[in-house]
């Protein structure tokens, strides 16, 4: 999405374009909510450049909005948390066809009341390192805002997923974990327990990426932006684990 987005635009202004995004997905993930920002030409004609774009992308990309923002505005630093949503389709037939796409076919047990146990003992700040891909001089450390699994109709699930920030793979990693517990494979407190480890858990199965879509991204106030993104920009330690 960004590489052709970013050719799209430079082509547009005759000038190089340097985009930046809210949330880096991984390869096959989806976005709905996308957010990013670029350095334009004063004078360009937002509202004109909306049908332009949609002229030039391929059908899977669309820009739906264009805005000037502040200068202390930074999509990705700027941004108070992001939301993902994760689809599962539980039926003896798997996914919907036009669902297919961006819904996971389990055939498996699902037990949402026990993933939702698990869930809600992962929420808070912690290092999340047993459920991120290593990266180095990179902290794991994440504010999970929301984790929880709701029933959509047609036997369809869903985890909706909020935190501040997240590491690469990490909502795939939580997902697998979570669909383990609602199997019976593991125990509810397992994910949690997981926590203590320092460096990715090879017990954890990643969940596909097509399954996985970000929704949303919040922002502060146009007062707020310059003192989110220093926030943001520094390492975060872990916190002291919980006293037993």
């Amino acid at each position: 999405m960004c590489g052709v987005l970013t050719e799209a635009l430079s082509t547009c202004v005759r000038r190089p374009v340097a985009l930046t995004v809210a949330g880096r997905t991984d390869a096959g993930v989806h976005a709905t909510g996308q957010v990013a920002h670029a350095d334009l030409p004063a004078d360009i004609d937002y509202p004109g450049l909306v049908p332009r774009l949609a002229r030039m992308l391929p059908r899977d990309v669309r820009v739906r909005d264009l805005s000037p923002v502040p200068a202390a505005f930074d999509a990705r630093f700027s941004a108070l948390r992001r939301h993902y949503r994760y689809r599962v389709a539980v039926t003896p037939f798997g996914a919907e066809p036009l669902a297919a796409r961006y819904t996971l076919a389990w055939p498996h047990p699902a037990e949402v009341g026990a993933m939702n146990d698990a869930a809600a003992h992962l929420l808070g700040e912690h290092d999340f390192a047993a459920y991120c891909r290593h990266r180095e001089g990179a902290t794991t450390v994440r504010a999970l805002h929301r984790l929880e699994w709701v029933e959509l109709g047609g036997g369809a699930l869903a985890a909706e997923v909020s935190a501040d920030a997240f590491c690469h793979s990490m909502v795939r990693s939580l997902v697998g974990a979570l669909l383990a517990v609602g199997r019976g494979r593991r125990p509810p407190e397992w994910p949690a327990a997981l926590l203590r480890c320092t460096r990715r858990s090879s017990e954890v199965t990643v969940a596909p990426a097509h399954g996985l879509t970000l929704v949303g991204v919040d922002y502060p106030p146009p007062d707020g932006l310059a003192a989110r993104a220093e926030l943001t920009r520094r390492r975060r330690l872990a916190p002291p684990p919980d006293p037993l």
